[in-house]
């Protein structure tokens, strides 16, 4: 399967993009996916489509500095579980170590490697999305993802030998300055980030070494389901119910695959697209029907049913009741 990226990959997008005069909830769903779930910073989606929502809002605002834009309002929390196990290394060499290794829990597109010659330690970052796709602006938006993380552990005015680009020198460079100085490279062999050797050593401030084994417990435990096609599919099951528009064809095209690919990955796990939609909906439903947030007839739309008696006996066939008596029995 193409790879995929979390929607906090976007995060802060809408308001940068609005401010340059973009409309961003047309042009997201323009380059296929859901601005309604955009806030759902956990939810999977075609990488490619993440860098294509970012290279047209570069061209449509000609600012080719768009992908750096959104690196000056990121933090650490944005990388989801990933950044509590982060924040608990003693140092900045086991925080990259752990970047490096489960980088795939926030982003299966984003490849990196550490060289260190000579003194001068090079983190290269590179980008695969599966499929032929401008990505200038994902690799400014990574690059200025780690420069920023490596200030956090190394302090406000640390400075590297070097932040690189494989590409040419922007026409709008006053971003590039804001973040990196003078220490901006432009036309070089990698897109990356080389400082001395030394600063992988650096103490990490934030560490507190009782809650390491625990953070990093964590993580494993949410990195484990991630690969599987039950746990991408179940999501995307998740996020498309409420538009009406959940089938395996509108699965497989957020995957980046055919429908077959889709039965085959989950033929092999002994599960059919029918019945995990049926297993993923009846949670939704006993969740939603037990929550008084929401009128039955809104439950009924968010579970995409035609209609309200549709969804009342399709709810007594699973759980023997209908759904008004399931929330007198449930409600919280």
């Amino acid at each position: 399967m193409k790879p995929l990226a979390r929607y906090a990959s976007l995060a802060n997008y809408v308001d940068v993009a609005s401010k340059l005069g973009l409309d961003p909830t047309q042009l997201i769903r323009d380059c296929g996916l859901d601005p309604a779930s955009i806030d759902l910073q956990d939810r999977w989606v075609p990488a490619a489509a993440i860098a294509e929502v970012l290279e047209r809002s570069a061209a449509a605002t000609e600012r080719d500095d768009f992908g750096l834009a959104l690196v000056e309002r990121r933090r650490l929390s944005n990388l989801g579980p990933l950044s509590l196990v982060i924040r608990e290394e003693p140092d900045v060499r086991s925080a990259l170590r752990i970047l490096m290794r489960y980088h795939r829990m926030y982003n299966e597109a984003v490849h990196a490697r550490m060289i260190d010659r000579d003194g001068i330690c090079s983190l290269m970052l590179s980008i695969d999305v599966g499929q032929p796709a401008q990505l200038r602006q994902s690799v400014d938006l990574a690059v200025g993802v780690l420069y920023r993380l490596l200030k956090d552990f190394l302090g406000p005015d640390w400075r590297p030998i070097a932040v690189s680009f494989s590409h040419a020198a922007p026409n709008h460079s006053d971003t590039y300055r804001r973040l990196f100085g003078a220490v901006a490279r432009f036309d070089r062999g990698f897109d990356g980030i080389s400082f001395p050797t030394s600063d992988l050593d650096a103490p990490n401030a934030m560490s507190d070494p009782l809650l390491r084994s625990y953070a990093q417990q964590f993580l494993e435990s949410m990195a484990a389901p991630d690969s599987t096609t039950q746990h991408r599919v179940r999501e995307l099951i998740e996020l498309l119910l409420p538009t009406g528009r959940c089938s395996v064809d509108q699965v497989a095209l957020s995957l980046g695959v055919d429908r077959r690919t889709v039965h085959r990955k989950l033929a092999a796990e002994g599960l059919t697209f029918s019945s995990l939609l049926d297993s993923t909906r009846a949670e939704l439903a006993a969740h939603l029907v037990a929550n008084r947030a929401h009128s039955l007839i809104e439950v009924s739309d968010m579970l995409a049913f035609s209609s309200p008696s549709n969804f009342s006996r399709w709810f007594k066939k699973q759980f023997g009741t209908s759904p008004k008596e399931w929330r007198l029995q449930n409600a919280r």
